[in-house]
């Protein structure tokens, strides 16, 4: 398999969001089957996270598979825990704020454990899982600022709002003492969740800073 390792970095992906009052119905035999087992990997006693790969939109799936097959196969001594990395968003549609769950490395999952040929084989012929992220068939375990930087954003109280609107669009304000009012988006900043709206007021155009949730496209 090739080096999947900057996965990090794809933090751009804008995938379907999971709406936290949608249900699972299918079942974890649903997700498919095995794809190019390959090899088992070189022992290790060390724990550590891995990164493994699976079809996107069955990770959940995946995992509550997987966390079966530790049970049943008696792999608690080796395989400790098996994460999806999901965040909170806020979405703004239709002059109405959802909060969505959504994950943030579509196709991938973390699993903890110590890596032998007894734990990799099994969650490597986990229904769905297509491999672990490294070199060829060598599983590469993440470094621990890799982890702590995806437990953080994991952890991040405040959901993210989602931006929906670019600068020069036209957006409503929806709330203050301008709402109703239409203006034409001058600047975004993300840090802050503020937009910066050029407002008609009396004839003439005036800046209004406004927070994400405060303005919706037209």
């Amino acid at each position: 398999m090739a080096d999947d390792s900057d996965f990090l970095k794809s933090t751009d992906y804008d995938p379907e969001p999971v709406y936290l009052d949608d249900a699972e119905n299918a079942d974890a035999d649903d997700v498919g089957s095995v794809i190019d087992p390959g090899e088992p990997a070189t022992p290790t006693s060390e724990r550590a996270w891995y990164v493994v790969h699976c079809y996107s939109g069955y990770e959940n799936k995946v995992r509550h598979a997987i966390e079966q097959r530790i049970e049943t196969m008696g792999m608690r001594d080796k395989i400790f825990d098996v994460i999806v990395p999901t965040e909170e968003e806020i979405e703004v549609k239709d002059g109405k704020r959802r909060t969505v769950e959504r994950r943030v490395f579509p196709g991938y999952i973390l699993v903890e454990m110590k890596m032998d040929e007894d734990s990799w084989y099994v969650v490597r012929n986990t229904p769905g899982v297509t491999g672990f992220v490294g070199m060829g068939n060598e599983p590469t375990p993440l470094r621990p600022e890799e982890v702590k930087q995806i437990m953080d954003r994991m952890s991040e109280e405040a959901p993210k709002v989602k931006v929906t609107f670019k600068v020069g669009q036209k957006v409503r304000i929806v709330d203050g003492p301008f709402n109703d009012f239409i203006g034409t988006v001058a600047g975004i900043d993300p840090d802050k969740s503020k937009v910066r709206v050029m407002v008609n007021f009396f004839g003439r155009d005036t800046p209004v800073e406004l927070d994400f949730l405060e303005v919706e496209k037209v």
